[in-house]
């Protein structure tokens, strides 16, 4: 079954940067679409940044774009969030997710495969 594993999250100053990471098994990774995610307390899940198969077309939601930058490694099943210029509103728990499908999607219902999350806490 398709297995999608964060790390790279933690506690870090506003103004500072984290890398997260995901690893992923268990399907093609190079034919899926992925995504990040987060959600913090007492709020719904949202979207962060999308990428395509082949990492030509990248999407983010307005509130990091410019700050955090979506990649991924085909040859090493592996997709990344660098997140510079952090606030305390992006603490959050971050999800990574993959979709049947090479198109990238900023809806939470395209994505069928799911993480267990990372924490990232912004201290100010």
């Amino acid at each position: 079954q398709v297995q999608l594993v964060e790390s790279g999250g933690g506690l870090v100053q506003a103004g500072g940067s984290l890398r997260l990471s995901c690893e992923a098994s268990g399907l093609t990774f190079s034919n899926s679409a992925m995504g990040w995610f987060r959600q913090a307390p007492g709020k719904e899940r949202e979207f962060v940044a999308t990428i395509n198969w082949r990492g030509s077309s990248k999407y983010y939601a307005d509130s990091v774009k410019g700050r955090f930058t979506i990649s991924r490694d085909n040859a090493k099943n592996m997709v990344y969030l660098q997140m510079n210029s952090l606030k305390p509103e992006d603490t959050a728990v971050y999800y990574c997710a993959a979709r049947i499908s090479m198109l990238a999607s900023q809806a939470t219902a395209d994505f069928g495969s799911w993480g267990q999350g990372t924490q990232v806490i912004v201290s100010s």
